[in-house]
């Protein structure tokens, strides 16, 4: 067997076995040369048989990159619970040129050289010196108006929402836009209360107005005048998830139902996910003046779940005006790419009707199609189905997970799956 043969076969039976996952980033021709022991035109020669047979693809001034399995071996590697997916449209994660990671070192150093602080435990309520920032954040970008003894820091809304359920009625009804926020549905059912969709007359009214389905819409004015109205006849609970506020670049900026309301009847929640990264786990709760009465009689009941250093550097970062630096960077990098890549589609889709979402961070895309919707995976693509009626696909595709220089084999892909 010659060496190439040797190499092929290698590299293509850790691929299979799971060794090397999809999307993995393979040695260049020249350290692969080394780590081998073979010159470099057997690396190259490997390297090519590999990409015709599927196993691996070619990224233009990138290098080669693990693709999706066939098959046979796809299902082998599903059995361990490793996923397939190279080009990942549904997620949502960020991308890694998005965020300035030697600043947020920065700050992290300098909150760990805080050795006093970091002796105790955290505050319950979360600590004061980010609660206190952030009282002026949400006043100066939502018209939010609370006093740091209103806000609670939790890390993710579901730890949140765990102590909003045990300061209110579990008898009450739950209404939920629709069935995609899974986790905070089930929690509040864990909690004995009756959830259900788009119940206009619940006690409780969970709604995300900056993004009120997966299609990225904004709720209108009007409605959510009409939405605080109702909540004051009803004397009912508003539940104001402002996720992604701070992405509205193709309407007008919208007022917080908090704000409308005057702080009356809403819960404000919000995190930095989105503008900084899904790991740094910090979201935060403005209570009502009722509600945090009662969580202070009972705070011994809670600990704090998020990081006592990430809050600190937080709080720094903010103070020292980064955070709103990085919404103007965050804003002009995902609308640039957001804006490409439907750009590139609507090139290579000529029968697909293409628009971008409200928030400009999704394409919406309407199709003609006749497979199977699995056939994405297979193809190593993840992409969010909003329907699938009279032989029409309806996509919903965002980008932010995926690199710039990596768009072309994306679509290649996509069209791969869909023709």
């Amino acid at each position: 067997m010659s060496k190439y043969d040797e190499l092929y076969n290698r590299i293509r039976k850790e691929i299979v076995s799971g060794q090397l996952l999809p999307g993995a980033k393979l040695p260049s021709i020249r350290k692969a040369a080394m780590i081998y022991g073979v010159s470099r035109t057997t690396v190259q020669n490997a390297y090519f048989a590999l990409a015709a047979d599927g196993f691996i693809i070619s990224e233009p001034q990138s290098g080669y990159y693990i693709a999706y399995r066939k098959a046979k071996e796809a299902d082998k590697i599903t059995q361990t619970g490793k996923s397939n997916i190279i080009y990942d449209l549904k997620s949502g994660s960020a991308d890694k040129n998005s965020f300035e990671f030697s600043l947020w070192r920065k700050y992290m150093k300098n909150a760990l050289r805080q050795d006093e602080k970091l002796l105790s435990y955290g505050e319950a309520q979360g600590e004061y010196e980010l609660r206190d920032v952030l009282s002026d954040y949400i006043r100066e970008k939502r018209n939010v108006i609370s006093s740091p003894d209103r806000i609670v820091i939790g890390a993710g809304h579901q730890s949140l929402l765990a102590i909003l359920c045990s300061l209110i009625n579990p008898k009450d009804t739950v209404s939920f836009p629709d069935k995609s926020f899974v986790q905070g549905a089930n929690l509040f059912k864990d909690y004995g209360f009756d959830v259900k969709y788009r119940f206009k007359d619940a006690g409780i009214i969970y709604v995300s107005p900056s993004h009120m389905n997966e299609t990225g819409d904004i709720m209108p004015n009007k409605r959510r005048i009409e939405l605080v109205e109702h909540s004051s006849e009803m004397n009912s609970l508003i539940i104001e998830d402002d996720y992604e506020s701070d992405f509205q670049y193709n309407s007008t900026p919208t007022p917080s139902l908090h704000a409308l309301a005057g702080g009356e009847n809403v819960v404000y929640i919000s995190s930095f996910s989105n503008l900084l990264l899904p790991s740094i786990r910090i979201s935060f709760m403005v209570l009502t003046e009722e509600l945090a009465d009662k969580y202070k009689k009972q705070i011994y009941r809670y600990n704090q779940t998020a990081g006592k250093t990430e809050q600190i550097a937080l709080s720094q970062y903010i103070r020292d005006g980064h955070l709103k630096a990085q919404i103007r960077k965050t804003r002009r990098f995902y609308t640039t790419k957001t804006k490409a890549f439907a750009e590139l589609l609507s090139e290579e889709f000529k029968n697909a009707e293409i628009e971008i979402s409200e928030n400009a961070l999704k394409i919406i895309m309407r199709i003609p199609f006749c497979k199977t919707t699995d056939i994405f995976e297979e193809n190593g693509i993840s992409v969010l189905i909003e329907s699938y009626e009279n032989g029409i696909l309806k996509i919903v595709l965002n980008t932010s997970a995926i690199q710039q220089n990596m768009f072309h084999s994306a679509i290649k892909a996509l069209k791969k799956a869909i023709f």
